[in-house]
């Protein structure tokens, strides 16, 4: 909750205890004296607490004061729990509350009020330890914080995904400043935007001799400010060294920023000066987990040596721990390498046996936002579903169609750029794509067998990332129009990523969700992206499997996908728009399936470009 929301918390509770406390209370009784105290001190209203104690005024008004501030406290609230008198003294034990601000934790405490008549009228006897059991004189309240520094996103071996940099931190210590800390703060605030009031309570409430961490910079921002912060006397400067420059693949592993004023107020979370926010990708998704939480203690110190004499309360945080992905290195480099020569393409690459995500790399297109969430037409590379279903409706691969330039089925025209043949089997129509033969198996198959077949392949079904994906959609299919369109691709959209996991699903036997954090096992609980259980694996018939198999290896034969070492299996697909055409290739070469998606380029010579470089590596 932020301090401004848990600031009027605390004052609709306020209302609700002052009636209390006022209906609850006779008059000449200690009660009284306990209600406006309590009260006061709740309130701000220093004066009537003051009033009802038998201190100095003045000295009790700033003791009220400077707790609040020691503590940068967003309110107090108090219960009192019971209420003793013994002719002339009295004692009320009371129940504190603490909201210590910039989401820390609620601090909670029990105390006492001792009580006795001064000339007929009850009065609080005043001592620090009014303010807390172990405050004592000469001694004040402080808020000590260390922040845990950033955690990395990791590679599936545990090697970090980023690059060391630095980020600059501005703050003071308050000793060294002394009585100029608003003045410090205040040139502070009007260079970088951030709210002076909020800087200077940090300066207050902290250790005097501890360097107080004000403001975050990134490189570029801080060279920018440097020459104004320079000469803002009293201002240090300190580097922290992150794990933050992201490697590939960049897009999914998320860029990270200095803390701001903007992003402060939107997180509400732990975040506080010194911190780093993740902007994107998994560094976005995973903030909490990466950032954790800061440790936090009250502490009160000696006001003469500044040293720390008790340590009243702490709290440990969360621990902040790394994110391990499945991402291979040398996977990914090979598909970097795989796309450099073109202008718009996507390549994804799975382990087929467990759906884990080994690389995904982009060139013109957006790894999160095309790869792995994009919506494409299918095209023909949609056959492999549509495969499964003909097969188990009884199409043998060695059924002889026709590929004629134009056909058309059920009143949907459709059109090859393949030349006409009299006769070729499914399997050979299959691996050259030819439109016109595949949709005229579109009688062959009832609709209720292709949506079968499409949720077996994951296509539509509710798997999630914590990145934004597409799992694909099959519209409704109402008669032979609409079969013979979805069985070509033309109102199929999926993404690289859902194709991806169609062909490991060929190759292993079983379609498997995909995987792309391994820790912690648990997803973050503040991500952009809504967690959902994800879907058991599903087998293929081993039958029909055996057929695709044959099928997909026909298919990616004398294409450039076999331009590497070993057997490649996939199909070789078109989409898209005579003016925006598209070309698929989805496939396999030992443990690792792909789909690459190229526009202008042909995508089969992606993945020959993929395999052959991770054969080299």
């Amino acid at each position: 909750m932020s301090r401004a929301r848990r600031t009027l918390a605390a004052t609709a509770t306020l209302a609700v205890a002052c009636a209390t406390l006022t209906g609850c209370f006779e008059e000449s009784s200690p009660h009284d004296a306990v209600r406006d105290f309590l009260v006061g001190w709740q309130t701000e209203d220093y004066e009537l607490a003051a009033d009802r104690t038998d201190g100095d005024q003045a000295a009790v008004r700033k003791a009220l004061s400077d707790t609040k501030l020691e503590l940068d406290a967003a309110s107090f609230r108090f219960r009192i729990t019971s209420l003793d008198v013994d002719g002339e003294e009295s004692k009320a034990d009371f129940h504190a509350e603490v909201d210590l601000g910039e989401n820390n934790p609620l601090w909670e405490y029990d105390s006492v009020l001792p009580l006795h008549l001064v000339d007929g009228r009850w009065k609080v006897r005043w001592s620090p330890s009014v303010l807390h059991p172990q405050l004592k004189e000469g001694q004040r309240f402080a808020v000590e914080t260390n922040p845990n520094g950033r955690q990395p996103v990791l590679d599936r071996t545990g090697e970090s995904l980023q690059s060391d940099t630095y980020l600059y931190v501005a703050g003071v210590v308050p000793s060294k400043v002394g009585d100029r800390a608003e003045e410090v703060v205040k040139e502070l605030s009007a260079v970088t935007g951030y709210a002076q009031d909020r800087l200077l309570s940090r300066v207050r409430s902290s250790p005097p001799d501890r360097f107080v961490p004000l403001v975050t910079f990134g490189r570029s921002r801080y060279q920018s400010m440097k020459a104004k912060l320079d000469a803002i006397d009293g201002i240090e400067t300190q580097t922290q060294e992150q794990p933050v420059d992201p490697d590939d693949p960049k897009q999914i592993v998320g860029r990270v920023s200095a803390l701001t004023p903007e992003t402060e107020q939107k997180l509400g979370g732990p975040q506080r000066a010194g911190d780093s926010v993740g902007q994107s990708g998994l560094q976005r998704a995973y903030q909490d987990y990466l950032t954790g939480s800061t440790e936090t203690k009250v502490i009160t110190l000696d006001l003469k040596t500044g040293k720390q004499v008790a340590e009243l309360k702490q709290w440990p945080g969360r621990k902040n721990v790394s994110v391990k992905t499945t991402i291979d290195r040398q996977v990914q480099a090979a598909a970097e390498q795989a796309v450099n020569d073109t202008q718009i393409s996507a390549l994804v690459a799975v382990d087929r046996s467990t759906g884990e995500i080994r690389a995904v790399s982009t060139r013109g297109l957006h790894q999160e936002k095309d790869a792995l969430a994009g919506r494409f037409p299918a095209g023909t590379a949609f056959s492999v579903v549509a495969a499964d279903a003909l097969l188990k409706a009884g199409v043998k691969t060695n059924q002889r169609l026709a590929c004629p330039a134009e056909r058309t089925v059920g009143g949907a025209r459709f059109v090859t750029g393949q030349a006409a043949a009299q006769s070729a089997t499914f399997q050979q129509n299959f691996a050259k794509g030819c439109v016109t033969a595949l949709a005229s198996l579109a009688r062959r198959v009832d609709a209720g067998q292709l949506a079968k077949s499409a949720k077996a392949f994951g296509i539509g079904e509710s798997w999630r990332l914590p990145l934004k994906s597409f799992s694909g959609t099959l519209p409704e299919l109402s008669g032979d129009a609409d079969k013979a369109r979805a069985i070509a691709g033309q109102t199929v959209e999926v993404s690289p990523l859902s194709m991806a996991l169609v062909a490991a699903a060929v190759a292993s036997g079983t379609w498997h969700p995909p995987v792309l954090v391994t820790e912690p096992a648990s997803p973050d609980p503040t991500a952009e992206v809504a967690q959902v259980q994800q879907p058991d694996p599903v087998p293929l018939d081993p039958q029909v499997r055996t057929a695709l198999t044959a099928m997909m290896r026909a298919g990616a034969a004398g294409t450039p996908a076999q331009a590497g070492t070993g057997k490649v299996y996939g199909v070789r697909a078109t989409a898209g728009t005579q003016d925006k055409p598209m070309t698929w290739f989805v496939g396999w070469q030992g443990d690792l399936a792909i789909a690459v998606l190229a526009r202008n380029y042909d995508a089969a010579a992606v993945a020959g470009g993929f395999f052959a470089a991770l054969h080299r590596r």
